[in-house]
């Protein structure tokens, strides 16, 4: 069975009779998790270990796990700093601050890894202007150059770890004020202007390799009128074709209000498959989600499931107690103690 276009979540921390029917529906390809999944390690090491054993391959298992206030994962795991605490370090020590977040970016990936999730969407790369409502300290700095220096950090860490880099929320976020999860974001700058800003971050790390990338639920009128990422201008002709980026996008929530531009859940995930993302995610909605399986038909995608395969992670090294005896985990926690500790 071929991973199926929809990344949907499940109840609790364990698997319900209609959680296993729905996630092997030939339509869904991932499960994210969030907070109420999670008890402790060992029960998220049998829920993942689950999860992957209902089909071949197996279903992508992802989480938001960023560090600071985006980190569902926390009683037992390392609480990772945000974003702008690698920022203000780069400030001070550049070449600091790019160890560090190399560090980090393993640390998260090897801790993910231990417990069977095979990717974090991050890092976040929309820039620290101090507009965002939502980005906020998500964000490693104001100034372009230093979010790719650093998310390429992070990203060389987290593959040491055996997992890809998930760059979002392109083109970026970082300038407008509203929260996509309760409003629709509109930027009024024109394409030119975001060229040397927002974009550059993506533009270095589809360079560097960037495996996956998620859209953002904010219109840019100057270039479509639809969000990004129900646009095909912004999908296909300024990512695939402009930048040539070759990885897997990955839809934001769709239950979000920012996607609601797009009609109810059946079309939005039809409109946002038909501007180019590869999967899309329905949160916190199972009746939407239901609708969509009822509704959608047949799909297939041969370019998408190349790109989607990509993202599984790679065989773990170290489980959860053996990484606990790790030197470099020991000394990547005490690194992130110091670090919360001087910027307090």
């Amino acid at each position: 069975m071929l991973l199926g276009p929809l990344m949907i979540d499940i109840k609790g921390h364990t698997l319900t009779d209609e959680d296993r029917e729905l996630l092997q529906h030939p339509l869904v390809g991932g499960v994210i998790l969030f907070g109420r999944n999670y008890e402790s390690p060992q029960q998220l090491i049998a829920l993942t270990t689950e999860i992957h054993a209902l089909r071949q391959p197996s279903l992508l298992i992802a989480v938001d796990h960023e560090g600071g206030s985006v980190q569902r994962f926390r009683d037992e795991f390392t609480h990772l700093p945000p974003g702008a605490q690698f920022g203000k370090v780069y400030d001070r020590n550049p070449k600091q601050a790019l160890a560090l977040s190399e560090e980090m970016g393993w640390l998260l990936a090897a801790e993910l890894r231990a417990v069977g999730v095979d990717f974090s969407f991050t890092p976040v790369l929309d820039l620290g202007q101090g507009i965002s409502t939502v980005i906020l300290d998500r964000a490693f700095h104001a100034h372009p150059e230093v979010v790719a220096e650093l998310g390429h950090a992070i990203m060389k860490g987290m593959r040491q770890a055996g997992m890809t880099a998930v760059g979002k929320h392109f083109p970026g976020h970082g300038s407008v004020v509203a929260d996509s999860h309760k409003d629709m974001p509109v930027d009024e700058r024109p394409l030119v202007d975001m060229e040397f800003e927002d974009l550059l971050p993506f533009e270095r790390m589809i360079h560097y390799g960037l495996a996956a990338i998620m859209p953002a639920h904010v219109i840019y009128p100057q270039v479509d009128t639809q969000p990004a990422g129900f646009s095909s201008r912004w999908l296909q002709e300024i990512l695939r074709k402009k930048y040539e980026f070759n990885g897997a996008i990955i839809s934001d929530d769709l239950s979000m209000a920012g996607a609601a531009v797009a009609g109810e859940p059946l079309a939005r995930v039809q409109q946002a498959l038909q501007a180019g993302c590869d999967m899309v995610l329905i949160c916190n909605d199972r009746e939407a989600v239901l609708q969509v399986i009822k509704n959608f038909g047949e799909y297939n995608s041969p370019s998408s499931q190349v790109r989607l395969m990509r993202l599984h992670g790679k065989a773990r090294s170290l489980d959860w107690d053996s990484l606990h005896a790790n030197k470099r985990w020991l000394a990547a926690k005490e690194a992130c103690l110091t670090l919360w500790e001087e910027n307090k």
